[in-house]
Parts: C-alpha cells; structure tokens; sequence
C-alpha cells in the first residue's frame, strides 16, 4: 500500500480533529517531543564565546544528530507495519501529528473572529501567538497583514513541505523534514547565541524548503479567482523578500486576494524596512483575513485532490 494513502488519511485525520487538547495534556506532541531533544542538545553544546567555526561544527552535530535519531527511529518503525490496509491505517495515525492544516486554519481563525469583531486587543493577543513581531504596534491592518503572512507561510512550513517530503521519502522523509523545520525556529536564528551555532540548521531548512514554498504558491494561485493575477504578482514580487522561501506563497496571496504584505515591522525595539510584496494595492483589512482562510481551504484542497490522485496512481 502506498505511504500516499496513508498520508492522505492523516491528512483528513487532522483536518478533522486537528490535535486534540486532551491528548497533548496527556502525551505532548511528536514535534514537542523533538523539541525537547533539540533543547537538551543545544544547552550542553552551544557556547557562544567559543569560536564561530566551533560553533558551526557544534551545530552540524545538534543536526546531524536530531535527524539521524528521528529519520532512523521512523524507518525502523516503518519496517515493523504490516501490509495491506492495517498498516495504512497505523502509517496514517503516525504522520497525522506531523501535518496541521486544522491547527493553522484554527490558530490565524482565532485571529480573525475578535478582528471581524473589532475587538482589537484581542486580536493582538492571538496574533502573538502566530507571529515573532511586537503586536502592541498593530492597528487593524497589521494584524491582518501579520497573519495573512503567517497563514501563507505556514501553509507551505505546517503543511505542503511536510506532505511533500512525505511523498518523496515516506515516513522518514514526513519526520525528518519536521525534525528539520524545528531546529530552524528553535536555533536557526540571526542572534548572537544563534548566529554560528543555528547556521547549519537554517541553510537546510532553506534548501528543503525551496521546493514546497514554490509548490504553495502555485496551490494559492490555482485556487484563486484570480489565477493570472496571483501567479503573475508572485513572480514577480517573491524575490524580493528576506526570505528565499516565504516570499512565494505570501506574493501569490498578496496577487490573489488584491492586498499587499510583508513591508516594514518592528521586532521588540528594531524596525524591520521589509519590501512590500504587491505594491500599490491596499493594506489588507479584517475582511481580507477571512478571505485568506477561505483561499487557504480551498489551496488545500486541491492539495488532497492531488494527494489522492497520486495515491491512485
């Protein structure tokens, strides 16, 4: 039985149910659990006083070691599943915790029902939860801004890489791209604890990532009502952000709901002067928000759509 079936199942697993708050009371979560390994690892091996190719060397080792643990531990796994529809079933209840389409729809929807509403410190507060930035600078248009960025970026972090790399690799490959994307936003950071150390964990992050980043964009872009105008605003706009990768599904959201994102923001004390990503078009508003939530399902669903048909095949 193709991993693709099992993948699709845990798919539509969390889409449903996401990932139920009894359940991380009672165990955490998979991705927690990694987190757990990548902070022990860095507090006994990361000395910023050291030297910068020291620290490189420590880093590459911190990653060497969280993927070689977690891809080794879910092949064997892997092996140990039996055939036919029993092991789709128990393949499928292993990657669900590794996908969120639920979870991301849920945490930027929690910013938009107090934004509709205009409860704007509420807003706040659940933005805060989503993004890196202050919250306490954003009127109306930069929390919908903030979380339309974060909904098109996640979408291709929290969803499509993971699928992706599922495809390709099977359940290794689901994991260890989990295992990757958290050692980016625990250690691959541009502080001075990070810089050296997280090096080595941000570039592969970046490499494993191009791909799907580029993928998401054309999902948004195909579930548009402006398919033209998202595609077209997406490439044209994605090389200009900070990022080699999260450009793309945010210009193409940008060109497909008729808003611009990413431009200038402030993190803690220090202004961020970002280029604008479908410039010219207005800020985005509560309404565009929940615009971006429906483009996002409709994204995911010709991801399952495409899922399915390679399950098929």
């Amino acid at each position: 039985m193709s991993f693709a079936a099992a993948l699709l199942l845990g798919f539509l697993i969390e889409a449903a149910l996401g990932w139920p708050a009894a359940l991380f009371r009672r165990i955490g979560h998979p991705v927690t659990w990694i987190g757990w390994l990548i902070a022990r690892l860095e507090a006994a091996l990361n000395r910023p006083a050291d030297a910068a190719a020291v620290q490189h060397m420590r880093g590459a080792a911190t990653v060497a070691t969280v993927l070689g643990l977690c891809v080794s531990a879910t092949w064997l796994v892997g092996q140990l599943l039996p055939g036919g529809w029993i092991g789709m079933v128990l393949a499928a209840g292993l990657a669900w915790p590794f996908l969120a389409p639920r979870s991301l729809f849920d945490h930027v929807a929690a910013v938009a029902r107090p934004l509709r509403e205009g409860d704007t410190a509420a807003a706040r507060a659940a933005v805060a939860m989503i993004v890196g930035r202050d919250p306490s600078a954003l009127d109306e248009a930069g929390i919908a801004r903030a979380a339309l960025e974060s909904l098109a970026e996640n979408a291709s972090d929290g969803v499509v890489a993971p699928v992706f790399w599922g495809l390709v690799f099977g359940l290794p490959g689901l994991v260890g791209y989990k295992a990757i994307n958290t050692l980016d936003s625990m250690i691959g950071h541009r502080t001075q604890r990070y810089e050296s150390f997280g090096m080595v964990a941000a570039r592969l992050d970046d490499l494993v990532n191009l791909l799907p980043a580029r993928l998401t964009g054309l999902l948004f872009a195909l579930a548009s009502s402006r398919i033209r105008r998202s595609a077209s605003v997406m490439l044209r706009d994605a090389r200009q952000h900070r990022s080699p990768n999260a450009g793309w599904p945010e210009a193409a959201m940008a060109g497909a709901l008729g808003v611009r994102l990413s431009g200038p923001r402030i993190y803690a004390s220090r202004v961020a002067e970002e280029a604008w990503l479908n410039p010219g078009a207005p800020d985005p508003q509560a309404a565009d928000l929940r615009r971006g939530l429906v483009l996002y399902r409709r994204a995911m669903f010709v991801l399952v759509c495409g899922i399915a048909l390679i399950a098929l095949v």
